[in-house]
């Protein structure tokens, strides 16, 4: 039976240049300092780079990708995630907009959607209110960008420092009452339906493969439910799961954060699949 890996990206396994977390040379001799690894850039938008991961977590990668069912599974919509070109061989899975969509072969799987969508119908307030509230109380002064991913959840580009305290808190208990979860992830604020997890989506993808082992890995709320549904995940030093201590059985904590500990969660990855195998 294969093994199932499914993993978060951005900050997990890919890192735009403000997330690396690479600290600068001190003032140590020069042989005790380690240098610092080459990056490899595996996102451009509109010409420019925009994400990376070390070449040694390519290259692990790319092992992974030929030897196990590597599916990824981002909050990114279908275009979004097109942009990432990750090493190995293409997924034959994706998990997309946090398990709205389920691209098959790069194909989005109607079937699926339909499901998604029938089950936030009858178990959530709808889209527009949420959206509706959000244009009403996030302040201009703080919000840079208001968007809707696929017709399916609502983000906000914020300035950070410049949030009010207890306003995410408020929101929360907000959208919880009806429903729908929040989670804040660097300038990004996601207000998603609580049934639309990249868990359901990654169990599905579990099912179809006939997978004996699930492997899964993320840093932050949206990523829980996918790593209570996998048989062992790993989450970084960073990251909101980081930040409020979460955890749970078989669930590893590791101590490295940015791009490092995207190639750490690689190498946990490669292990595991080769010692199953």
């Amino acid at each position: 039976m294969p093994v199932l890996v499914a993993s978060d990206l951005d900050r997990t396994l890919i890192y735009s240049s403000a997330a690396l977390a690479l600290s600068s040379p001190d003032a140590s001799p020069p042989a005790r300092q380690e240098p610092p690894p080459r990056l490899l850039c595996v996102e451009t938008y509109e010409g420019e780079p925009l994400s990376y991961m070390t070449e040694t977590a390519a290259r692990l990668l790319a092992e992974l990708a030929r030897t196990a069912v590597f599916v990824p599974a981002t909050t990114r919509t279908p275009e979004q995630y097109l942009r990432v070109e990750l090493p190995g061989p293409a997924p034959a899975y994706v998990v997309c907009a946090n398990g709205g969509h389920l691209l098959v072969d790069g194909v989005p799987d109607a079937d699926w959607h339909r499901q998604v969508t029938g089950r936030l119908a009858v178990e959530c307030a709808p889209l527009a209110e949420v959206r509706e509230h959000l244009l009403r109380t996030a302040d201009p002064a703080w919000v840079r960008k208001h968007r809707v991913a696929e017709d399916l959840f609502v983000y906000l580009v914020v300035e950070r420092e410049l949030l009010p305290h207890g306003w995410v808190k408020e929101l929360t208990a907000w959208a919880g009452s009806r429903g729908w979860t929040v989670s804040l992830q660097g300038r990004k604020l996601y207000v998603v339906p609580g049934p639309l997890t990249k868990g359901a989506a990654v169990r599905e993808v579990a099912r179809r493969t006939g997978a004996g082992l699930v492997l899964g890995a993320g840093d932050s709320l949206l990523d829980a439910e996918l790593l209570l549904a996998v048989d062992r995940g790993w989450r970084p030093g960073h990251g909101e799961l980081a930040d409020t201590g979460w955890t749970a059985p078989g669930v590893v904590a590791l101590p490295e954060r940015g791009v490092l500990a995207g190639e750490r969660i690689a190498r946990e990855f490669l292990g595991a699949v080769r010692k199953a195998r």
